[in-house]
């Protein structure tokens, strides 16, 4: 394994109970703190919490080619970003396979940055940019403070130089938090009010204890990658490549035909969504389980007996008082209320088809004013 990643939050972590046995995206992640993650899981929801999601890599895009490079790269039409919007990208292979997670963030006319994970956006990215009047670089120095749950406005707006309040979802700005050169978005994986803090290393240790003293008195609680899952199942929120077992997953097949444009021009992938699009062998969504804990990643689904789908990620939300699952199955059981068994390696039990969210399905909360 290629050496970790820094983050300047580390002792912060390993203060809080953290271990760092399963390295996300090359860089150490809390799983677990010394708190429950389903009391840290009623602060997300309830009051406010604080997560710390640095190994997401960042990218730059600068130059008067980066629109051409991020639009043949990708499936979604990025060209009508305007600086301070962001868009969810759709970065496929010639096959038609998704391969990333892709967030972008427009800064400026002709500045980008892209937020990914664990796929190949920067190798697609830096070989499409060849030749090109662009520049492609990595950000190892960003941290990323997310804040999240209904108090996380209250809790920012009144140290930051702007107006949080009238940051629009899915938009961002650069300002100045606690005294700290930052950038504040709107948004998250909490499927609640939230907000992320991109700062410098440097600065990234101060404003992680600043955001837990000023919250203090809304109860707020440092939040695990367990709690994370816990938000993530609950809102319906994929996460690559975890939620597209198949290894050949089309964006055809997870919901996620809006961000593919196929009028807007040739980019990777193009022909190959073309001849797949109607032609989806699943469908992403949830099941209930009829248990009390959570059945297993990987458990089949079952309808009289045959095979219809796998479990992809599975929780059990002592908020919710339900064990839920997000799940593939042949397009066919889809139907809302279709009833079907989950049968695992130790977790076996009857189930019944619920479209996520399972949490506020309007996502009033999440997108509302």
């Amino acid at each position: 394994m290629a050496e970790l990643r820094p983050n300047a939050l580390y002792d912060r972590h390993k203060a809080l109970g953290a271990r760092f046995d399963e390295p996300l995206w090359n860089m150490g992640v809390p799983w677990l703190y010394d708190t429950d993650p389903n009391d840290e899981h009623v602060a997300a929801r309830t009051r406010v919490g604080l997560w710390d999601v640095t190994c997401l890599r960042i990218i730059k895009i600068k130059g008067p080619d980066a629109m051409t490079v991020l639009n043949t790269m990708q499936a979604a039409d990025l060209s009508k970003l305007k600086p301070g919007q962001a868009r969810l990208g759709c970065l496929v292979n010639e096959q038609g396979a998704l391969t990333d997670d892709f967030l972008v963030y427009c800064d400026a006319p002709d500045h980008y940055r892209a937020s990914h994970g664990a796929g190949d956006a920067e190798e697609v990215m830096i070989e499409i940019a060849k030749g090109k009047d662009v520049k492609v670089e990595r950000d190892d120095d960003v941290h990323i403070l997310s804040v999240q749950g209904p108090k996380s406005l209250e809790l920012l707006d009144p140290h930051a130089e702007m107006d949080v309040a009238a940051l629009p979802y899915f938009g961002h700005k650069p300002t100045r938090l606690f005294g700290k050169d930052v950038l504040i978005s709107r948004g998250g994986y909490s499927h609640e009010r939230g907000y992320e803090v991109f700062c410098a290393s440097g600065d990234a240790v101060e404003i992680w204890d600043t955001i837990l003293s000023g919250g203090e008195r809304f109860g707020i609680m440092p939040r695990s990658f367990t709690c994370l899952d816990l938000c993530r199942v609950e809102g319906g929120l994929l996460f690559y490549p975890f939620d597209m077992p198949e290894g050949d997953t089309t964006p055809w097949e997870v919901g996620m035909d809006w961000t593919v444009d196929l009028d807007k021009g040739e980019f990777r992938g193009r022909q190959a969504l073309k001849e797949k699009r109607n032609k989806a062998r699943v469908k992403q969504t949830g099941v209930i389980c009829k248990t009390e804990q959570a059945v297993e990643a990987g458990a089949k689904l079952l309808k009289d007996g045959r095979e219809i789908g796998v479990v992809t990620t599975p929780v059990y939300s002592r908020f919710m008082m339900q064990s839920l699952a997000l799940v593939h199955v042949k397009p066919e059981f889809s139907a809302r209320g279709t009833e079907l068994e989950v049968r695992g390696p130790k977790v076996s039990c009857k189930a019944y088809v619920w479209q996520p969210p399972f949490y506020d399905p309007l996502r009033l909360r999440q997108q509302g004013k």
